[in-house]
């Protein structure tokens, strides 16, 4: 086996592997998620062809909520769900409950900037005022 052969069975490019495991719908996504700086490795933000090796820890920032997984096994190709998840090895925290997510004033997209009022209310909700 070449050196090549054999270091393209321990190593993967990250944009690759995760979405092999499942953590993105596709892998144009995933990518651009690296480009983005949302994907880290070791705790360095990574570009997408960076190779990740089994013991790495992988942090991806998707849909307002971070995942870490470490990786157990390197895959290239996108696998079903039960082997995806012998890949990886999740210790992500569990998402916030319901409710929390819930009171978290948000603005309806296009709404533009908020008034002085409203961010004033913001404010005090959060417990920023002054």
């Amino acid at each position: 086996m070449s050196p090549a052969e054999q270091r393209s069975s321990t190593q993967a490019r990250v944009d690759s592997w995760i979405w092999a495991v499942r953590l993105f719908k596709t892998r144009s996504a995933a990518a651009e998620a690296c480009r983005g700086g949302h994907v880290r490795v070791n705790g360095v933000t990574v570009k997408p062809a960076h190779q990740v090796k089994p013991g790495d820890e992988v942090r991806v920032r998707h849909a307002g909520l971070e995942r870490i997984v470490v990786v157990e096994r390197i895959i290239h190709k996108r696998v079903g769900p039960p082997i995806a998840a012998q890949c990886m090895i999740d210790r992500s925290p569990p998402p916030p409950p319901k409710e929390v997510l819930a009171s978290i004033p948000r603005r309806d997209r296009g709404a533009g900037r908020p008034t002085k009022r409203e961010r004033r209310e913001t404010d005090r909700l959060m417990g920023r005022s002054d």
